[in-house]
């Protein structure tokens, strides 16, 4: 039986718990893409990916940090069993052979969209003032990361097509000659 986590409740260990196994989800699962899709050239889809597990993983510590200074190394009463899965973790199925970079940043905005609107959602239940506040201040730095990938979308083509070359993706034979 899987226990839900009752957010009226939440104290600040538990909270930063939570976000920290959220940001450690999403870093896996674009550590998945990022072996699903394999490089294929500098500043492919996998590329992004790889920026972003960077991004989530870099989170996550920082929060880590945090609650470490604030609890020491008191056990985590929050298993990643009790929080809903993909909150900030792009869909397993997202990753698509050939994606486009601009894809893929695509896949990412979905990704702190869906984690701005889990962080937000939670707000009205969340008793705690200080444990409100970690939740604002995590809902608002999914709006900053939002900012951010918008920004990098003028450096990518506007298209989410395939990015499949047929000089790098094809497969090439070769004749071996006959001795």
């Amino acid at each position: 039986m899987t226990i839900q986590l009752d957010f009226s409740t939440l104290n600040l260990q538990d909270a930063l718990d939570m976000a920290v196994l959220i940001e450690k989800e999403a870093e896996d699962r674009y550590l998945l893409f990022v072996d699903q899709l394999g490089q294929r050239y500098p500043g492919d889809a996998t590329n992004f990916f790889t920026m972003m597990a960077r991004n989530e993983q870099r989170h996550g510590v920082e929060l880590s940090e945090r609650r470490r200074l604030l609890f020491g190394d008191a056990p985590s009463r929050v298993t990643k069993d009790m929080i809903k899965n993909d909150i900030e973790a792009p869909d397993p199925g997202k990753a698509i052979r050939y994606m486009s970079p601009r894809h893929a940043l695509e896949v990412a905005m979905e990704s702190e969209i869906k984690a701005y609107e889990f962080y937000n959602s939670i707000l009205p239940f969340i008793q705690d003032a200080t444990v409100r506040e970690l939740i604002k201040s995590l809902r608002d730095e999914e709006v900053e990361h939002q900012k951010l990938l918008s920004e990098k979308k003028a450096g990518y083509a506007d298209t989410l097509e395939s990015d499949f070359d047929p000089e790098i993706d094809a497969p090439h034979s070769f004749h071996i000659p006959e001795s």
